[in-house]
């Protein structure tokens, strides 16, 4: 890779050594960049890299805030992409990522899928997201969640968080006691609520459409339905697809919200890793984005895709490989 000294934004070609890609040299030279150039916002992705404010700017995305304490080990990245029609809302993730560019990488576009999501639906709410970078079983204590809390509450409202993966209402309840600015926790007074029932019942609504446009018939009797992720949408999911007679096989990488789905139904568990290969009418992605990529989209056995995680699709390039390969996605 080649830096351009009169214009240190421009960056061409890429690093290899002896013809294969180094992502420690990339991730090298980003620190160069970084230590000598004065390039503080260098984010080194795998296999490219880019400027942060480019990437804000070419999406419109108005604010990105780094939230750190030492003390507690939180680190997290609240994601504002869109204010136009009202506060940007949306959950808190809290994932064990592998780099802190997957986890700018996963914000940016939760928090961009949240404006189009409010704005479709004829809200005015905006689009927003915040990534907790850490172990949800390991890393949470009531200080942890109540600075994550205090750093909302810095945003004066531009922002309201909610649960996602990893974050549930009890997390929720400890953060609310640093910033009113909080949405869906079960239970608590003038609350919305879970939001993963209603969640739920629209995923199934959607892949009852996706059954009729596929397959002729507004029955999911009989039909093989694989879900990727047995969390808290998935759960609730079982019990609509179960109920109408359908044949699921899911998985999960948390053993808990496996036997938790078990001891309830009966379903089919197979490892996570085997979830593409399973031969079915439906596949429902229920977990992290990026589900369909171009490893996954080859081992594909199904008819059409429909399910309840974000992002679904690695690239838009994938919708495309789909259609070609005769499969029906339901976003």
């Amino acid at each position: 890779m080649f830096l351009n000294v009169f214009n240190p934004c421009v960056l061409v070609g890429i690093i290899k050594i002896n013809g294969v890609f180094s992502e420690d040299a990339l991730s090298s030279f980003c620190n160069y960049l970084r230590a000598k150039r004065g390039l503080a916002r260098v984010v080194c992705l795998k296999g490219r890299m880019f400027m942060v404010f480019e990437r804000i700017h070419a999406e419109e995305f108005e604010q990105i805030v780094f939230c750190n304490d030492s003390s507690l080990g939180l680190k997290a990245i609240i994601a504002i992409h869109s204010t136009v029609l009202g506060p940007a809302t949306g959950g808190c993730r809290m994932w064990n990522y592998i780099s802190e560019s997957e986890a700018l990488e996963d914000v940016l576009r939760l928090s961009k899928g949240m404006t189009y999501k409010a704005s479709i639906s004829g809200l005015e709410w905006g689009g927003g997201k915040a990534v907790i970078w850490g172990d949800p079983k390991t890393q949470k204590s009531p200080a942890f969640l109540k600075r994550y809390g205090e750093f909302v509450d810095r945003l004066g409202g531009h922002y309201i968080t909610a649960k996602d993966v990893g974050i549930g209402s009890d997390d929720l309840r400890i953060v609310k006691s640093t910033t009113k600015h909080v949405l869906g926790i079960d239970g608590d007074k003038n609350s919305s609520g879970d939001p993963s029932p209603a969640t739920a019942w629209g995923v199934y609504c959607g892949i009852k459409a996706t059954a009729k446009h596929t397959f002729k018939t507004n029955s999911l009797s009989g039909m093989r339905i694989a879900i990727q992720g047995l969390g808290s949408v998935a759960y609730y999911l079982l019990d609509y697809l179960l109920g109408e007679g359908a044949n699921v096989v899911a998985c999960d990488i948390d053993s808990a919200m496996v036997d938790r789905a078990v001891s309830k139904y009966a379903i089919e568990i197979i490892r996570p890793e085997s979830i593409f290969d399973v031969a079915c009418d439906i596949f429902a992605p229920c977990a992290l984005g990026a589900a369909i990529n171009s490893d996954s989209i080859n081992r594909l056995r199904t008819k059409a895709v429909a399910g309840a995680a974000n992002n679904q699709l690695a690239t838009p390039q994938m919708g495309y490989e789909l259609m070609r390969k005769g499969i029906v996605y339901a976003p």
